[in-house]
């Protein structure tokens, strides 16, 4: 009796280890690394831009702007499946947001800005080879 209760404990034991692996993988198989299209849509109208990122495990820096030419920096963080984007735009500028949260796939992700004056949409940038 001993022996099955002990069994049946180890077993759960490995179950649960084996799924917290799984998720954890999981959580991690979107890399945000690269470039990206970005469509920022408020009341009053679409702005698009574009996201050059860079992931170092659930870290993101980057850039954001309307053009390469016109970009601010970025950080975040990757919780899980969602990737939160703070603006640091410099002094004397101003950005479409201040934060903006998102969920989705390696090719596209969507969210919020500002937590509701806003959505934004992120497509993946085919690379040019």
């Amino acid at each position: 009796m001993l022996w099955r209760l002990r069994t049946g404990v180890s077993a759960a034991i490995l179950l649960l280890a084996v799924t917290g692996q799984m998720q954890a993988a999981q959580a991690q198989k979107v890399d945000v690394t690269g470039a990206w299209d970005v469509t920022i849509t408020k009341p009053d109208g679409s702005v698009s831009g574009l996201a050059i990122l860079s992931q170092d495990g659930t870290k993101i820096t980057g850039m954001m702007g309307a053009a390469v030419t016109d970009m601010f920096p970025v950080e975040g963080t990757w919780d899980g499946d969602r990737l939160t984007i703070l603006a640091r735009p410099r002094k004397g500028r101003t950005t479409a947001f201040a934060k903006c949260e998102l969920t989705g796939t390696r090719e596209r992700m969507t969210g919020t800005i500002d937590t509701d004056k806003g959505t934004v949409e992120f497509i993946r940038k085919q690379r040019q080879d």
